[in-house]
């Protein structure tokens, strides 16, 4: 079996973290579920604080010092390495999603934030806010358009989306914010970039009708799955329940259109709306 993936620790200060947290604790000669016993938490969840994909938190950090003696060394830079530019809810899981090799995502109401344009995203967080100074506005655009980076590059990571028909129905900034929204997202998928499905209304009930779910596979730590609701998120690694999650997204895509009857679709939808723009 090969090793583990080796870190750049200049990528981040979690990635620094994490191969320091690797180091010391092969060099205290423990395993990650040796290390993970005491803090009452899996050698898997050792294992994704290594790789970057878990954050770490204050508590396990303070325990940590005192179990691999580092003299206060992961308790100084925890600080720096759990800010983030994202809501409390959701810091973890954009973090964890910036280095994910496939990221597979149910939406119920919204187009996901990495398939999103500026003026959807704008259209979006003012609904959110609607007494927010402009400043507030354009600082939480900015991070959301920064995230869409991750779909510069060709073929990593691999995304999947299945968007509820809401998703294409609930107009969000006006028709023609809708038009070049829904454009933006076939572009994508004609592109070849993304793979995209369409959960028709007339699929009835279904597996993941609770909220937003986010699924994301990694080259060196087990997945992880980020359900989430209004200002609220849960990102869970046990691996029964990142596994329910898994067959529970399937299940949604067995329901859905396929990805040429869905591309047709959203095309036919952003139509209407740029007709419906036109004075």
């Amino acid at each position: 079996m090969p090793g583990p993936k080796p870190l750049d620790p200049s990528s981040s200060p979690r990635a620094m973290l994490g191969a320091e947290l690797r180091h010391k604790r092969e060099e205290a000669g423990l395993t990650q579920e040796e290390l993970g016993r005491p803090l009452f938490v899996s050698g898997s969840f050792i294992g994704q604080l290594e790789a970057g994909t878990r954050r770490m938190q204050m508590e396990y950090a303070v325990k940590m010092d005192e179990i691999l003696e580092t003299d206060g060394y992961f308790a100084r830079n925890c600080e720096a390495a759990t800010k983030s530019k994202y809501p409390d809810h959701f810091a973890e899981a954009a973090e964890a999603e910036a280095i994910a090799t496939a990221i597979r995502e149910y939406a119920p109401q919204l187009v996901p934030g990495l398939l999103q344009t500026e003026a959807y995203a704008r259209a979006v967080f003012r609904a959110y806010q609607p007494t927010a100074t402009e400043d507030v506005i354009d600082k939480l655009v900015a991070a959301r358009l920064d995230r869409t980076h991750l779909l510069d590059d060709p073929t990593t990571p691999l995304m999947w989306a299945v968007l509820d028909e809401a998703v294409l129905r609930r107009e969000a900034g006006g028709p023609a914010v809708m038009a070049e929204a829904l454009r933006h997202v076939a572009a994508l998928s004609r592109k070849h970039r993304i793979i995209v499905q369409v959960l028709p209304f007339s699929a009835g009930g279904h597996a993941v009708m609770g909220g937003a779910l986010k699924l994301m596979a990694f080259d060196d730590a087990p997945p992880l799955a980020y359900f989430e609701g209004p200002g609220t998120g849960l990102l869970e690694d046990d691996p029964a329940t990142v596994s329910s999650y898994e067959l529970a997204y399937d299940l949604v895509g067995a329901s859905a259109l396929s990805p040429q009857q869905s591309l047709a679709l959203i095309e036919s939808v952003a139509e209407d709306y740029a007709h419906e723009d036109q004075p």
